[in-house]
């Protein structure tokens, strides 16, 4: 197979316009091309009026070694790689079964892999299966009454559950592991457009069915996944002046024995993370983001993105945007987890909090288009001396989601405020033209009320910038809702080349929890890497 890169055409082009252009560019004969098919799609949309598709396809050829040496010079052209996923390892036999905490994507493939691998691990998810887990977090939505262990935090898939299902990331990916997820994805039931298009995305439902295949194979495999199995400790041995991971205490007292535990966790494990680190896991602090979800409708961002003409193109489908300033204060201000034709969503997992994400259905056609516009924060800005204490950013990120809580009325509905409001520095008392999606309600306030200072004057200072970059981003009338404060994790669980914790032998951190992910793509690439380093130390031990 040979692959070329940047072929470029027309938005509405004839199908086999493509094939006459994968002809011209290797200047061979009908004939000689076997087959080919779209590895990527993508599109150009910087001139409106001429939006064009780029496609990377992979081409069967006749005489495949003298195409490519005519055509050597061209960097565009080449070998195909193989994007085939193959373990390191296997199991041996004999060596304790591995434990997953948490079964988030990150969790779901690290299981997957183990797995596949022979070590029949043991899976650790402190919520419900997925579908209960829907049942809970919907009523949260419709009646206000949450659930701390079943939510859109925790459960059956993680936090990535009830998300646009965004399945693109910018980790470096040299062996080809994001291939492998979209891969048992699609196998799972995702369209198979995920595997060429070139933002692929999915959508609650579809994703439920799909973690629930994914839970099938895993047990078929010979893994174990137990709900509702809340990890409250961990058991710790001395050997040689080193801590080693000796196993895990539940909730009910319980406790598994295991020499490797991986600790999946999702960004708002908070009380593990506090368990860890009261039991001398190293955890350092790191930044993250604060900010809003800015509503505005989706017709106008598509207008905006592709014009009048194209919006709506069903190939292109609903438009997305990607907007950053630097404001005066030194202060970045960015747009974060963009959820076309979607809805804003409490996604709140304490009691007397509140949280906003953005969420999609795979048609993305809700009115509405959602975005975070959150401004960058660093330990320096954390309560007290956050070198001494590592959680001193879940103390932030509480202080705030506390602070929304009450500006929303203490009843769970959102504080928000109409972006003329806000750039005018007055609070909102009614709302405009934007019919905010957020359940169970909002309560049009003052944002000043339930974010920092320097985070409402950065953001007013982009606000105007991406109005001028989106046309109607700045509209009087556009919703924005607070708040948005779990970008990322506050801490990260340090690890070692080998990713195993810094200090605790046997200890894996793993994902967006730990620090080494955002989204559902990064999240289960990092879950693989971390199966195969615990598969890869099990294997050496035994053999030594």
């Amino acid at each position: 197979m040979l692959r070329i890169q940047e072929i470029k055409l027309p938005l509405d082009h004839p199908e086999p316009t493509l094939r006459e252009a994968i002809l011209k560019r290797l200047s061979i004969s009908d004939s000689a091309l076997t087959s080919f098919t779209i590895f990527k799609r993508a599109y150009d949309a910087r001139k409106k009026s001429a939006i064009q598709l780029i496609y990377i396809v992979d081409c069967e050829v006749k005489d495949e070694a003298a195409v490519l040496k005519r055509l050597a010079k061209d960097k565009h052209i080449g070998p195909s790689p193989d994007l085939a996923y193959a373990p390191p390892t296997r199991a041996t036999g004999g060596q304790p079964r591995p434990v997953v905490v948490g079964m988030g994507p990150c969790g779901l493939f690290a299981g997957l892999i183990l797995a596949e691998m022979g070590f029949n691990p043991i899976i650790l998810e402190r919520g419900k299966i997925v579908r209960e887990r829907t049942v809970d977090t919907f009523k949260f939505w419709r009646k206000a009454e949450l659930n701390p262990d079943s939510n859109a935090q925790f459960g059956e898939g993680g936090a990535g559950t009830f998300s646009d299902g965004k399945l693109y990331s910018q980790v470096r990916d040299p062996r080809h592991l994001g291939r492998k997820v979209l891969t048992e994805f699609v196998e799972a039931g995702a369209p198979e457009e995920i595997l060429f298009v070139s933002k692929p995305h999915i959508g609650t439902f579809r994703l439920v069915s799909m973690i629930e295949h994914m839970r099938e194979k895993i047990e078929k495999l010979g893994g174990e996944i137990r709900f509702q199995q809340h990890v409250t400790d961990i058991l710790l041995r001395e050997h040689r002046g080193e801590k080693h991971i000796a196993g895990v205490v539940l909730a009910s007292g319980a406790t598994i024995q295991t020499d490797r535990v991986v600790m999946a966790l999702g960004h708002s494990a908070r009380d593990t993370v506090t368990m860890l680190h009261q039991r001398g896991v190293f955890l350092e602090p790191k930044p993250f983001s604060i900010g809003v979800r800015i509503e505005h409708p989706q017709s106008i961002i598509d207008c905006a993105r592709f014009g009048e003409k194209n919006a709506g193109h069903p190939i292109l489908g609903a438009a997305d945007y990607k907007l950053a300033h630097h404001a005066s204060n030194g202060r970045s201000v960015y747009s974060f987890c963009m959820c076309p034709g979607g809805t804003v969503v409490a996604a709140a997992s304490e009691q007397g909090r509140l949280v906003t994400n953005g969420m999609s259905q795979y048609s993305r056609k809700e009115r509405n288009a959602n975005s975070g516009i959150v401004v960058g924060v660093s330990p320096e800005d954390f309560p007290g001396d956050a070198k001494a204490d590592p959680l001193a950013g879940m103390a932030f990120q509480r202080h705030w989601e506390e602070r929304a809580f009450v500006a929303g009325g203490s009843n769970r509905n959102a504080p928000v405020q109409l972006v003329g409001d806000f750039l005018a520095n007055r609070p909102s008392t009614a709302l405009g033209a934007v019919i905010p999606s957020y359940r169970p309600g909002v309560t049009p306030t003052d944002l000043n009320l339930c974010l920092p200072e320097y985070a409402t004057t950065a953001m007013r200072e982009a606000l105007p910038t991406f109005g001028r970059q989106i046309d109607g981003f700045s509209m009087d009338d556009a919703v924005m809702t607070g708040v948005e404060t779990r970008t990322s994790s506050p801490t990260r669980m340090t690890r070692g080349e080998d990713f195993q914790s810094l200090n605790v032998r046997g200890l894996y951190p793993a994902g967006e929890g730990a620090g080494y992910a955002g989204g559902i793509l990064s999240a289960a690439i990092d879950g693989i890497k971390v199966a195969e380093a615990v598969a890869l130390a099990a294997t050496a031990r035994a053999a030594a």
